[in-house]
């Protein structure tokens, strides 16, 4: 028995060595697994404050924290020596506003009508998104006349028919352009594929681009032959239900085929005109035969159309008209927003339109005559502004184009380097979007600025009655301002 418990004994001795070694050679292992299994205890340090994170709306740094939050006080602090400064004329309307929560921090004249100038694009936008929706083309088409029969002996009539596509290009623009609007050359190429289809190959061309109508001119604006009138000056052509490079033209004449936002050459004043007769040009390159000139002449009433092109969709267009502040697209699209919705396709429509638009999405305080903003008969109160921008930038996509489309401070559009609304400081620069607008006597400017502790505020600053010996310094001023909202702690 002793040998036996002997025996036992030097057993389990052996068995605890070889468990002892390989725990110990299992530890040497992975001792940085080991070291993890420790039981909880409670800190003896303060809790830990939050790093920064994304702003839930654009992406940029934040703080959950609430110092530094603009209050009314603060904000005040910033803009109102300068808003009272006499750097933004004789009559001054501004409003500050939390986009979040709606609460105004800081305001001055804000229910007040200003000339808006170009800012009134801001209305234009929304009513068009908002009316139409962000996907909605205009389509440009060629249609059958009447009688026309099919065989190489057989001459048939065909018309052009404009859609009211402000965009669109005799031939395709350069390829940094954006965006690519729908052309004539590619229309006429694919004109002449279906009349040959139809063993045709010799045509009259008629145009129709009696889509919009009334004057050529807006109340409040010069009359075309007096000086500086705006087709003269190169800010605007007659809006036509058939047009092509909004009007702009080469110094031969024709048009220009660019998008260029500095061609202040003297526009068409029969653009409908200027586009038929590029397309007869087209047409012809492409093997077709065109008797004479091209005439007006009323829509024929076709079940189909021979060719179609369409335009980018809205939404790319607004951007394009919001970063150039480009007056033939903004009121080409006030009309649209008049004819969708019964009204005339004339300035008086397009202005009732806007302004319905507005209305419905519960914005008042606008009174207009154009969708461009050319008018210095234009009335918007800053609360009107500030109501539209706010509404464009809490819709989830439908409005969303308005904010995206509205110039960078620093990068884009008029708010561009070099731009006549600046410099902006370093505060300002990516935080800053914003529409602008001058006129004689004018500067204005409203948009959305994230200030330095990722809250977003929606301003409108306006400017009325400035001398002419202010120059350049309202539009400086108005820069200044939106950097010190970016810049903003203002707690």
């Amino acid at each position: 028995m002793n040998r036996l418990a002997r025996m036992m004994a030097l057993s389990l001795a052996l068995l605890c060595l070889f468990t002892i070694g390989a725990g110990a050679a299992v530890a040497r292992l992975m001792p940085h697994r080991l070291s993890l299994f420790e039981l909880p205890a409670i800190s003896g340090h303060g809790v830990a404050r939050p790093g920064k994170v994304l702003h839930p709306s654009t992406g940029a740094p934040s703080t959950t924290s609430s110092a530094g939050v603009a209050t009314v006080a603060g904000v005040t602090a910033r803009v109102s020596r300068v808003v009272t400064s006499g750097a933004l004329g004789a009559h001054v309307g501004a409003l500050v506003t939390d986009l979040s929560s709606g609460q105004s921090l800081y305001q001055q004249n804000a229910m007040t009508g200003f000339t808006p100038a170009s800012t009134t694009k801001i209305a234009t936008a929304v009513a068009a998104l908002e009316m139409l929706g962000p996907q909605a083309r205009f389509s440009t088409r060629v249609m059958l006349g009447r009688g026309a029969k099919a065989g190489a002996g057989h001459r048939a009539r065909i018309v052009l028919v404009g859609g009211g596509d402000p965009t669109l290009a005799v031939r395709r623009y350069p390829a940094g352009d954006y965006p690519q609007p729908a052309t004539l050359s590619a229309l006429a190429a694919a004109t002449a594929k279906a009349l040959r289809a139809k063993g045709i190959s010799s045509v009259s061309v008629s145009y129709d681009g009696s889509m919009f109508g009334g004057p050529m001119v807006a109340r409040g604006w010069k009359k075309i032959g007096e000086p500086g009138n705006y087709i003269s000056t190169g800010n605007f052509a007659p809006i036509a239900g058939l047009e092509v490079d909004q009007g702009r033209l080469t110094a031969r004449g024709t048009p220009e085929d660019s998008d260029d936002a500095g061609n202040y050459r003297p526009r068409s004043l029969t653009p409908s005109r200027d586009a038929a007769d590029a397309f007869v040009m087209l047409l012809r390159q492409d093997g077709i035969t065109v008797h004479g000139k091209p005439s007006g002449a009323p829509t024929p009433r076709s079940r189909t159309p021979l060719a179609t092109v369409q335009s980018p969709a809205l939404a790319a267009i607004v951007q394009q008209m919001l970063t150039e502040s480009n007056n033939v697209i903004a009121d080409t699209l006030a009309r649209q927003v008049a004819v969708a919705t019964g009204r005339p396709g004339t300035f008086a429509g397009a202005a009732a339109a806007v302004t319905a638009a507005a209305a419905k999405l519960n914005v008042h305080g606008l009174h207009l005559f154009d969708g461009s903003g050319l008018s210095p008969l234009d009335r918007i109160s800053p609360r009107a502004l500030v109501g539209l921008v706010a509404v464009a930038a809490k819709s989830k996509a439908r409005l969303r184009p308005v904010i995206t489309g509205m110039p960078v401070a620093g990068f884009s559009g008029t708010l561009g380097p070099g731009s006549f609304f600046g410099p902006f400081g370093k505060a300002g620069l990516g935080m800053v979007r914003a529409k602008t607008g001058n006129l004689n006597h004018v500067a204005t400017m409203a948009g959305i600025a994230l200030t330095a502790h990722g809250q977003l505020l929606a301003f409108a600053f306006m400017g009325n009655g400035i001398s002419a010996r202010l120059g350049a310094q309202p539009e400086s001023t108005l820069a200044q301002l939106a950097t010190a909202l970016a810049d903003c702690g203002c707690g």
